[in-house]
């Protein structure tokens, strides 16, 4: 892994959670079904190991929160995904004294692609998420809302991206896809028998942008050559970017290339040697390796639990240095 820029030094951190407290909620939203979210954080109540769909993860469920004036970090998910999708980030977290919150983006997860391609109802939800937490999460009195971070993985990164400030100009999918189309998001478009101008006439004023985010993650950002360099001008939070070097699903560099040589402020830059796409997802067992091996199986020498290891420490440290 190959770190290009390192912008903040180390800097006074939250005290470290022996054990983590967990939850799951459901957040009104609108006229619209609820939404469904999970929630981590700094408890002393002591942690046991428990399922969270396909992974086991050691909390302790409903517990009281430790701690006071916490930083929070809010989750979105790639297409397909879950709240889940990110759980050992969201631990790591937690640990060292954050509180994270993780939206199911109802319309692009992996029982609901109802709203796969209305890609402006994923920000709105991302928005909603933090409402809920500084205004009524019970333990919503333990935060800090002056410091609040993002993080986001492919669909995810692109939502994260809106929130922080950028406009997206989705008519650029059209001409992509007429010079690429062997790449993954045409011949998924093309199968699904999408029109390719399904969305040039999406108002800028659809995108919901959140000021109150004040740092962000973004792992392998979806639909990074839509926002160009005017799309990306207001986006002001310090950003931590990462790339698989081998990510065939998003080619490089139409992807976080063209958000990194976009954004306003160079960001901490990351390269993965040998990861692919779905490296960014947690490690999974033999069990899930054989139900979904495009999603779980890396590429021969790659260590996903080790890159784990070291991401989470790297997204820890960053959300530490910028959320102070």
């Amino acid at each position: 892994m190959a770190v290009i820029t390192i912008l903040f030094a180390l800097v006074a951190t939250p005290a470290l959670a022996a054990d983590v407290g967990f939850e799951e909620v459901k957040i009104a939203n609108g006229t619209e079904p609820p939404l469904t979210a999970g929630i981590w954080y700094p408890s002393d109540t002591t942690a046991t190991p428990h399922s969270l769909g396909n992974f086991t993860q050691t909390v302790a469920p409903d517990a009281p929160v430790a701690g006071d004036r916490l930083p929070l970090v809010v989750m979105s998910h790639g297409g397909g995904g879950w709240y889940g999708g990110h759980y050992d980030t969201a631990l790591a977290l937690a640990h060292a004294g954050f509180v994270v919150a993780a939206v199911s983006h109802a319309g692009d997860t992996f029982d609901d692609q109802s709203g796969v391609l209305q890609l402006w109802r994923r920000p709105a939800q991302l928005h909603r998420l933090v409402d809920y937490m500084l205004d009524e999460w019970r333990w919503h009195g333990r935060l800090d809302a002056t410091r609040v971070g993002a993080f986001g993985f492919s669909n995810g990164g692109f939502t994260v991206l809106v929130a922080a400030g950028g406009i997206p100009d989705l008519s650029e999918i059209a001409p992509y896809c007429e010079a690429h189309p062997e790449h993954d998001l045409c011949a998924t478009l093309k199968h699904a028998g999408v029109d390719l101008h399904f969305s040039s006439n999406v108002p800028a004023s659809a995108w919901v942008h959140d000021p109150r985010i004040k740092a962000a993650v973004i792992a392998a950002p979806a639909f990074g050559f839509t926002f160009g360099r005017a799309g990306l001008s207001s986006v002001s939070a310090p950003i931590q970017l990462w790339r698989a070097a081998d990510d065939r699903h998003q080619p490089h560099p139409y992807y976080e290339q063209a958000v990194r040589a976009n954004l306003p402020r160079e960001p901490e830059y990351h390269v993965v040697a040998n990861a692919g796409h779905y490296d960014f997802l947690p490690p999974c067992d033999a069990q899930l390796s054989r139900k979904v091996p495009e999603i779980c199986n890396s590429l021969p020498g790659f260590d996903r639990a080790a890159f784990h290891e070291q991401f989470n420490a790297d997204v820890v440290q960053f959300f530490q240095a910028t959320l102070r």
